[in-house]
């Protein structure tokens, strides 16, 4: 029968999709043979497996579950071939040969309740002894490479060193007793069957490079983890440094804002006490001066005669004012310098001009050396204020007919600038608080009061525009209260 072209395409078809369907089923049976193996054999892993473990504990019990699963599996084959061997073996021997099977099967028992060393004593005594049982009742199975196994075995799993020690001399003593010395058998497996004999003799050194391939396997994946646990732990140290950086920043910072506002509340104590007492003073005597011209006839001399106490009166509330106003200033703009250039000889022959009346009331010469086209590169109003306290507390602390001088020089960089007096001078206790982060004040020549906030402010201004003070005194002989300023260019 002839075929057409169009059939003959057909009738391969037929001949080789079979065949491929075949060949996929098989693909597909063996994916998911090999599938179910491996389920398998992750759930022999995981017998025993406690939340509590460290993660090198249980990589050591999945090792010890699967050697026992295999070694299970090839014990099980021995009463196989005693069914082909039953002539030249007897059931007794049988029975003995399969001992080592019934050892795993005890040994994962054992780890599916949890107890753990309890299974590694049956394993490491127990099998090499019922192995030794085996060889005893006359059997040689080909197996005596295993005692080397569970030597080996013995120094990875087993903790105590006495008990390792014991297991290894139990299984070598064993193998040499047993292999060495004692080579004739009743039942030698060798010549019953030669091929199981040499299948166990392999299956031992099979073992062997098993147990040492999943020891060295786990031990790597082991120091990989334990790497990786080391770049965590290391990262979060760094963090954790980095945080107590921040902590110890945060905790200075807190401890120098509670430092400066602990200042700043004994600051505002006394300065609520100069408002509340100081600045009273000048306003009472003013009022009650006025109020006796009112009531009273006050004759010319008995008035002239009061106004220059209650002068003295209003200038010291005049420069209060005018600190407390900066005080206040400098609060809320602690960082806002307007830096210009400035003639420091006007300046000063501004700021004498402006105390002359308070100088003259205690009869106190002031000269000045005022320097002609000296000037600096400083804030105009903070300079002002610095050598307005200056003078003025000249004037405070030195007697009547005392002498005071203000004087100006200029070098290559800076312009110095000094005010110096006859007066009191000021102590050595006194000088360490003045130099201090307090304020400190005293009476006066005249028992003038005083805050301490304008030498507070001359240091602050001074240090705003890159200056320092710097105070010279000696009791009795007077002071020099003097600064560097940046030259202007």
């Amino acid at each position: 029968m002839e075929l057409s072209q169009q059939q003959l395409p057909h009738l391969l078809d037929d001949i080789i999709t079979p065949r491929f369907k075949k060949s996929e089923y098989f693909q597909k049976q063996g994916v998911l043979l090999k599938a179910k193996a491996v389920r398998i054999l992750k759930k022999v892993r995981s017998i025993g497996y406690s939340a509590t473990m460290e993660e090198y504990e249980q990589r050591k019990l999945g090792i010890f579950n699967l050697i026992n699963f295999f070694q299970l599996l090839t014990g099980v084959l021995f009463p196989v071939i005693c069914l082909f061997s039953h002539k030249q073996l007897p059931m007794g021997a049988c029975l003995v040969a399969c001992l080592p099977a019934l050892v795993s099967v005890l040994v994962l028992f054992l780890n599916k309740k949890f107890k753990h060393e309890d299974a590694q004593i049956a394993y490491f005594i127990l099998y090499p002894f019922v192995t030794c049982v085996v060889y005893m009742y006359g059997l040689n199975l080909g197996v005596n490479l295993f005692f080397i196994f569970y030597g080996i075995l013995s120094v990875f799993f087993l903790k105590d060193i006495g008990f390792m020690i014991f297991s290894i001399c139990f299984s070598m003593v064993s193998y040499f007793i047993l292999s060495v010395v004692a080579k004739q058998y009743e039942f030698q497996m060798e010549t019953i069957n030669k091929g199981f004999y040499l299948f166990n003799q392999v299956i031992a050194i099979i073992f062997i490079f098993y147990g040492l391939y999943l020891i060295k396997k786990e031990n790597s994946v082991y120091q990989v983890y334990i790497l990786d646990k080391n770049k965590d732990l290391e990262l979060k140290n760094v963090q954790i440094q980095k945080q107590a950086d921040e902590l110890r920043s945060n905790a200075v910072l807190l401890e120098k804002q509670t430092t400066e506002l602990t200042e700043l509340n004994t600051l505002k104590t006394k300065l609520f006490s100069v408002i509340s007492h100081d600045l009273k003073a000048p306003m009472y005597a003013l009022r009650n001066l006025f109020t006796n011209v009112q009531e009273k006839n006050v004759s010319p001399a008995e008035l002239k005669e009061m106004i220059p106490n209650v002068v003295n009166d209003l200038n010291y509330a005049v420069g209060l004012m005018d600190n407390l106003l900066q005080w206040a200033r400098s609060q809320m703009q602690a960082d806002v310098v307007y830096p210009q250039k400035v003639d420091i000889g006007k300046l000063i022959k501004d700021v004498v001009k402006l105390l002359r009346l308070q100088a003259d009331a205690k009869q106190i010469r002031i000269e000045s050396n005022q320097g002609e086209g000296v000037y600096g590169y400083v804030d105009k109003d903070m300079m002002n204020l610095v050598l307005r306290n200056l003078v003025s507390n000249a004037i405070k602390f030195t007697p009547v007919n005392g002498t005071i001088s203000v004087g100006v020089s200029e070098n290559q960089y800076l312009v110095e600038v000094f005010v110096q007096d006859n007066g009191t001078g000021i102590s050595e206790e006194a000088l360490k608080k003045i130099n201090g982060s307090g304020f400190y004040t005293t009476k006066g020549t005249a028992s003038e009061s005083g805050t301490g906030l304008g030498l507070m402010l001359c240091k602050e201004y001074l240090a705003r525009n890159g200056g320092h003070l710097h105070i010279e005194s000696q009791q009795g002989m007077g002071s020099v209260f003097s600064f560097s300023l940046p030259k202007s260019a």
